[in-house]
């Protein structure tokens, strides 16, 4: 299976130097090929492939070509992502558009050589290479790396681990709902259900915003470019950097703690309400107040649902995303809709249920049978928190 790994690494400042260049010379490349595709399009009236446009920018700059190459496809990539999320109706969705001052580099296939601690990064025929000493790259094939920038350069290092996915014979499906609360809440066909909060995901958030928001008032109060402005906005950058890294760690134990869960209740299928568009454009909201949006701003469905998606890949679990309009307010008995207040949903019916389990329990027979039917519900719930 492909794997991520972030590896930082010591060189000289020489070659500090020169990875910076890099870097600079990258965003000089996706500038170009801004300017490139704007003037194919007036000029011949449609977009430019990518065989004319590797032409276009090819020893553009002193890198290697696969680095130059690999600027032009994540063009090409953004652009064509975002004319998939137009055709969806997503009007909002913008193509490339903004210059850069630094992009991050790639090298690819042979454009790298590894020996032992050591790292040589090839610039391109006849120039001298940049070589880096690292001392934790992770075994397996490595097949690309990038060099990034987070308070410091490091190197982003894809690899095959040659491992190949789990073959799970589950007997069972389980019904997902995310939510801001809680992150996760599933409840399986035999009727056993898991939350996991997400206090520890809020938690983070509200205190970057705090701080943020006291660093931005002194920023105010200072004149733009000074030094002291300098100081407020490194200050701004470390609190983001750091709260990022505190949000991936939480939530890559969230997911894990989900998928054991998942693994222990042999589950072979995971219907997943779709949240992605949840947490977006929550200013033309004007239902949620000024608090909600916040939250809903902050809460990090992409993320959470990425984690989910590979780490279900490893363990031989099926994915499946699931509209799920309707599934908090439609009573999976009589039908009936009604918008549930607190976190216990009551139907005049009789019928009631924890919110978020009849939510994930919609979405599995939504799902499964293309309409809400009750699944009955066990008093086993196990409650998860990451500390």
């Amino acid at each position: 299976m492909y794997r991520g790994k972030r590896v930082s690494f010591h060189a000289s400042k020489e070659a500090i130097d020169r990875l910076f260049a890099c870097n600079r010379l990258s965003a000089y490349v996706w500038n170009a090929c801004l300017e490139v595709a704007k003037n194919h399009h007036l000029q011949a009236g449609k977009w430019i492939n990518r065989t004319h446009l590797q032409q276009a920018i090819k020893k553009m700059v002193p890198l290697h070509s696969q680095s130059i190459q690999a600027v032009a496809h994540n063009y090409l990539d953004a652009r064509d992502s975002t004319k998939k999320a137009r055709e969806k109706g997503i009007s909002t969705a913008r193509y490339p558009y903004k210059k850069k001052r630094h992009y991050n580099t790639k090298w690819v296939d042979k454009a790298f050589k590894i020996e032992g601690n050591k790292i040589t990064l090839s610039m391109g025929a006849k120039r001298k290479p940049i070589v880096v000493f690292v001392s934790d790259l992770p075994s397996g094939d490595i097949k690309e790396i990038e060099l990034c920038y987070d308070n410091g350069l490091y190197l982003s290092v894809s690899f095959d681990d040659g491992q190949l996915p789990e073959e799970r014979v589950g007997t069972q499906e389980a019904g997902v709902d995310m939510g801001e609360i809680h992150s996760f809440a599933s409840i399986a066909e035999n009727g056993e259900g898991v939350i996991l909060s997400g206090r520890k995901l809020r938690s983070i958030h509200r205190f970057r915003n705090q701080k943020l928001k006291e660093l931005q008032r002194k920023m105010s109060k200072c004149k733009k470019g000074s030094n002291q402005w300098k100081k407020y906005q490194r200050a701004k950058k470390y609190i983001l950097s750091k709260s990022d890294k505190q949000l991936r760690d939480a939530s890559h134990k969230i997911t894990r703690n989900f998928m054991e869960w998942a693994v222990e209740e042999s589950v072979h299928t995971l219907h997943v309400g779709d949240a992605r568009n949840v947490s977006k454009h929550t200013k033309k909201r004007k239902r949620l107040n000024r608090t909600n949006r916040q939250k809903m701003s902050n809460w990090n469905v992409g993320q959470l649902l990425g984690y989910l998606v590979y780490k279900a890949e490893a363990t031989g679990i099926q994915v499946v995303l699931v509209d799920e309009s309707y599934t908090t307010q439609t009573c999976p008995v009589c039908q009936n809709r009604r918008k549930p207040s607190g976190r216990t949903y009551t139907c005049s019916c009789g019928y009631e249920a924890h919110r978020d389990l009849h939510g994930a329990a919609n979405i599995l027979t939504k799902s499964k049978y293309k309409k809400m039917l009750p699944v009955p519900t066990s008093k086993k719930i196990t409650y998860l928190r990451v500390a």
